[in-house]
């Protein structure tokens, strides 16, 4: 295995070192910081995030029961392998979901959080023009978060977080491979149609928005995806 390189990560006040360890861990696999079929260590991701490994040896027991990691015979780790057929469940179920996070939030969106979705916005288009994937795709999961929090009565946002986490390692390949699909900027689409109140057109954008990010639910761009990730 090469240095394991993980973006950095704000540690609150008051935070355990086993809770930051699982949350910076965590983040890594949904940027696609660990790509898929890469083999690791406890050693080697302790020293990457300057730790010692009993908090990581923590962490790694919690992602390997949301699915997110597998904890081999020969006590490496690494991220699971994907079927085409479990990557497009885990794409519809998502995009199911955040449509209907989304419809539920319009009500509840104020002008000054659709600002910030502008921000947002903005800081992705940045990164993405700079290349920076990893950036690229926390903003984009911010944009997502941001907007589906608006309604305080979601309790969406658990389940959503844990198909990011399954999809991580591949959205990241596809970050560097499909970003010339996006020919419309669904997330400015989205703000629009957050301006007018309308849920439909809401909902559609993110939509949209899903299936551009991995080149389309056709099986064979999902074929394609994985055969980048090498699976």
């Amino acid at each position: 295995m090469g240095n394991l390189a993980l973006e950095p990560l704000d540690r609150p006040e008051g935070m355990t070192t086993h809770e930051y360890a699982h949350r910076r861990l965590r983040q890594a696999i949904m940027v696609g910081s660990i790509r898929p079929g890469e083999s690791l260590t406890i050693r080697g991701i302790a020293e990457a995030m300057e730790s010692s490994p009993t908090p990581v040896r923590e962490a790694l027991r919690r992602l390997s029961s949301e699915g997110a990691l597998r904890v081999l015979d020969n006590r490496r780790i690494m991220v699971p392998r994907m079927t085409a057929d479990r990557f497009s469940e885990l794409v519809s179920l998502r995009s199911v979901l955040e449509q209907h996070a989304a419809r539920r939030a319009v009500p509840h969106i104020t002008e000054r959080r659709i600002d910030r979705l502008e921000e947002i916005d903005r800081a992705q288009d940045e990164a993405i023009a700079r290349k920076d994937n990893a950036n690229a795709l926390l903003l984009n999961q911010e944009f997502h978060r941001t907007l589906y929090t608006a309604n305080p009565e979601q309790v969406i946002m658990p389940m959503v977080e844990s198909i990011w986490l399954q999809l991580g390692p591949f959205l990241g390949i596809a970050m560097e491979h499909v970003a010339q699909l996006y020919f419309v900027d669904r997330h400015q689409e989205a703000i629009a149609a957050l301006r007018k109140r309308d849920e439909d057109a809401v909902a559609s954008a993110i939509k949209a928005d899903i299936s551009e990010g991995i080149g389309g639910f056709e099986h064979a761009a999902i074929e394609n995806l994985l055969r980048l990730a090498g699976q």
